[in-house]
């Protein structure tokens, strides 16, 4: 089975990457989490199978799958979850999520399957980054000095615990994976497809015409081509919502956005409908806040004065996003100037040291735990709260973001395919039940 990725994965290793279709195959095909959530977003058990608080919430105790294995045969282990974690949330690794972590005092392996999480304050909820975070095998990370993660053997040829084993990468062509036929019954047995193929096809037209040549089973479409997809007898569409915001990012370190009036006349000034009627043909929704509309809707802000700034963003053609941007700040009295940059150089500018940018436009993977915020927050030049809500909350009150839309996937996908669906949780949430009819 062939799925197009837009891009490389990036990093197939979970304590690196932020790539959206990366973090999936970790936690979905390569390698297992502790938990993950069901189809209403409640966190169900994994590796991990069943869990228990301490009564005062600062002590959780997991206790692990006997019979999962890595994929060179060595027993998972309480080990494996300890090594994890404790690379997680030492600064030096860089895991992308670490604040997530800020609250984790202790992680404690008594035996091969329990694991105890001690917690330097009461915890309200499941932690959310147990469920993204994939596990990794100590056995052949832990002889890495943390600093050197990024140059680890393992990253090129990893050995996972999954439902599927890594075959090969071929640099910007492709990841390959087979079906894993020892993986536990308890966690359902072997996946239904044999060969999984994620091939880059970056061309969107090159895309939608080997999607429509059954060349690949699996393709993002742009919201222009889905009603030529429906038309297709031999494909269907999949239209499903994302945690992938696209935001407009303030640099609040310089004027006029070190003044909250000027970042909320702008976020007041958007017309988010007519952004997502007219750039993404209806497949989006208006964006009030980090969250879609199916978790949380936020108020806007209000308008004070106007003025002039450079808006940066990614690409060499016609823009047509920025374009409307722009020409909805310029009814409210603002003078954009729309700055393309290719890639290395837009995240040169935006996330290097000088932040050297006034305001720039952002496609934002999100996480139900809102621990993205915070790198968000810092990105703009401000701080966020650890506590979600309270983080919530400090974005709507001084709008570092002007958030804009909530995307949807579009696949198109080739009908032989069985037992697919697409949601918040992912594109490959239900890869281990897809089944192909001759």
């Amino acid at each position: 089975m062939l799925y197009a990725s837009g891009a490389d994965l990036q990093s197939i290793n979970p304590l690196l990457t932020v790539h959206p279709l990366a973090r999936q195959v970790q936690r979905y095909v390569l390698l297992l989490t502790l938990a993950r959530y069901d189809s209403v977003l409640v966190p169900r058990p994994y590796l991990a199978r069943s869990w228990s608080w301490s009564p005062d919430r600062k002590a959780l105790t997991l206790r692990l799958m006997r019979d999962v294995r890595w994929h060179d045969g060595v027993p998972t282990t309480a080990r494996d979850v300890r090594w994890t974690l404790d690379a997680a949330r030492d600064p030096v690794v860089g895991y992308p999520r670490v604040q997530d972590l800020a609250d984790l005092a202790s992680v404690v392996a008594p035996d091969d399957s329990t694991v105890v999480l001690g917690f330097a304050a009461p915890q309200t909820r499941f932690p959310d980054v147990l469920t993204d975070l994939a596990v990794l095998p100590a056995h052949l990370l832990d002889s890495v000095p943390r600093q050197a993660l990024r140059r680890a053997a393992w990253n090129e040829q990893p050995v996972g615990n999954g439902p599927f084993r890594f075959v090969r990468h071929e640099p910007n062509r492709r990841w390959v994976f087979e079906a894993n036929p020892d993986f536990p019954a308890a966690l359902g047995g072997p996946p239904g497809v044999s060969r999984l193929v994620f091939a880059v096809v970056d061309e969107p037209v090159t895309k939608l015409a080997a999607l429509v040549d059954g060349e690949l089973d699996f393709a993002g479409i742009q919201p222009a081509h889905a009603a030529y997809v429906r038309r297709d007898p031999q494909l269907a569409l999949i239209d499903y919502p994302l945690l992938f915001t696209y935001g407009l990012v303030f640099n609040t370190r310089r004027a006029p956005f070190d003044r909250v009036e000027v970042r909320r006349a702008i976020s007041a000034a958007l017309d988010r409908r007519e952004l997502v009627e007219g750039y993404v043909y209806g497949y989006g929704t208006p964006a009030t806040g980090p969250l879609p509309p199916e978790l949380t809707v936020r108020p806007a802000g209000v308008r004070p004065a106007p003025r002039d700034f450079e808006l940066l963003t990614v690409g060499s053609g016609e823009g047509t996003l920025e374009q409307m941007v722009q020409a909805q700040l310029g009814r409210a009295g603002f003078r954009v100037t729309i700055r393309q940059l290719e890639l290395s150089a837009f995240l040169d500018r935006v996330y290097g040291p000088a932040h050297d940018y006034d305001a720039a436009i952002l496609g934002i993977p999100g996480d139900l735990g809102l621990g993205y915020l915070g790198p968000l927050a810092a990105l703009a030049g401000m701080t966020a709260p650890r506590d979600p809500a309270a983080a919530e909350r400090m974005f709507a009150d001084s709008v570092p973001v002007a958030f804009l839309y909530h995307a949807r996937g579009v696949q198109g996908m080739n009908r032989r395919v069985r037992g697919v669906r697409m949601d918040l949780r992912g594109e490959l949430v239900t890869v281990h039940d897809w089944r192909v009819t001759p």
